[in-house]
């Protein structure tokens, strides 16, 4: 960090009197502070904070005009600022971002550096008015904003913003509001993902976006399940919020119509839950095991038993499951329920893959083969097309895997 020796400058000075005078009640207490007080000095440090703010990003840009931190090597400004301050560098080029944008909204600027308005209140204006477009009165939008900032917080004014023409060019708002909203929608359906996993303690855990139309659509079923009544019918405790919509989350999950689910390798996507015969029975205590790889306790998996929508497949010990020989060429649903519940994923030696799973022949039905659970497998598509190329060896190892070798 560059030293300083003399602090001339009246920002240098006042930021060195404001470092001083923060020093000062580093240890005072504040238990004597009275109600009124507190919240007063409450709301004077939250204005204070962004007068900081301000100024700070002024400060910042001007190292980056002055190019500091070229003396060291450093690429930018923003980039030695991250490096003094052990601040990371996307929130350093932040900074800097905001100094020069403030430049160029000297309202904004302004309400700012008097603590009129919050960063967040500031950087909602700023976005607001430079989407609008070059040959509207962008100085009358960013005073309407300000205007409205006194009495709505940044999340408010963000929904205001997008209501700009309304107020600047009326005639043309309606106009303006359905191209924003389907650049809007078009770029929430590029943005749509979901990602899941689970923590081998028994959780799965995920985050998503999710286009508006589809994101209201699941609140609505979501608080319908953890709507009060709903609670109260079906006697479970009331929970917060988060974990109310959690557990109306996880009902949503399970009342599914099988009916309605898309199929993937010709059966619907059903959970298949796997479980002994004695265990059902309650003779012995022995975890259940999803067709997906997951372990579930034994009590989980009777209850389960009992609901149409998950298929339960019972094991014994020397059980066979249905074979119709020859009398049809694709394997039945419940002889691929059979084969799933039997090897659990693909079977080609290596592979992990336990969704979209394919009933496969052994020997192939137009050869002889039969349609049945024993002389079928199941493997993965990828597979399931290695095992009808000509250009590969299939074989049938001892322990069920299935191994693949090119053709010399």
């Amino acid at each position: 960090m560059t030293a300083q020796t003399t602090r001339r400058h009246r920002v240098s000075v006042a930021t060195a009197q404001m470092r001083a005078a923060a020093d000062a009640v580093a240890d005072a207490s504040v238990w004597s502070m009275d109600a009124a007080e507190t919240a007063a000095t409450l709301v004077e440090l939250t204005r204070h904070e962004a007068e900081v703010a301000e100024l700070k990003a002024r400060v910042a840009a001007h190292a980056d005009d002055l190019h500091v931190g070229q003396e060291v090597g450093a690429s930018d400004a923003a980039s030695w600022l991250a490096h003094a301050t052990k601040t990371t560098r996307p929130a350093a080029h932040g900074v800097v971002k905001l100094g020069h944008t403030l430049e160029v909204h000297p309202q904004t600027r302004d309400a700012l550096a008097h603590g009129d308005v919050l960063l967040d209140q500031a950087r909602v204006i700023i976005e607001a008015v430079d989407q609008l477009p070059g040959d509207v009165d962008t100085g009358r939008a960013e005073a309407h904003l300000l205007a409205e900032a006194q009495h709505h917080d940044a999340k408010a004014l963000r929904t205001l913003g997008k209501h700009l023409f309304e107020v600047i060019a009326p005639d043309e708002a309606d106009a303006r509001e359905a191209a924003i909203l389907e650049a809007e929608e078009r770029a929430a359906d590029r943005s749509c993902h979901l990602t899941m996993y689970d923590d081998g303690h028994g959780k799965t855990h995920g985050r998503f976006t999710l286009p508006t139309l589809e994101g209201a659509a699941l609140r609505k079923m979501l608080l319908a399940f953890a709507a009060p009544k709903h609670l109260a019918a079906t006697g479970a405790e009331r929970l917060s919020t988060p974990e109310s919509m959690g557990q109306a989350f996880k009902e949503l999950i399970l009342r599914i119509p099988a009916k309605n689910l898309p199929e993937s390798g010709g059966l619907p996507a059903t959970l298949l839950v796997l479980i002994d015969e004695d265990s059902l029975m309650g003779r012995v205590e022995k975890a259940g095991i999803l067709d997906t790889g997951e372990r579930i306790s034994p009590a989980l998996a009777r209850r389960l038993a009992c609901q149409g929508e998950i298929v339960p497949v019972v094991l014994s010990g020397d059980s066979e499951p249905l074979d119709i020989g020859r009398g049809r060429r694709l394997h039945t649903r419940h002889q691929r329920y059979a084969m799933l519940a039997r090897d659990r994923g693909c079977r080609a030696a290596g592979c992990d893959r336990t969704h979209g799973l394919h009933a496969h022949h052994k020997v192939e039905w137009a050869k002889g083969g039969d349609t049945n659970v024993v002389d079928g497998v199941t493997l993965c598509h990828w597979h399931h097309m290695k095992a009808h190329d000509a250009s590969y060896a299939t074989s049938y190892q001892p322990n069920g895997d299935v191994t693949f070798h090119r053709r010399q």
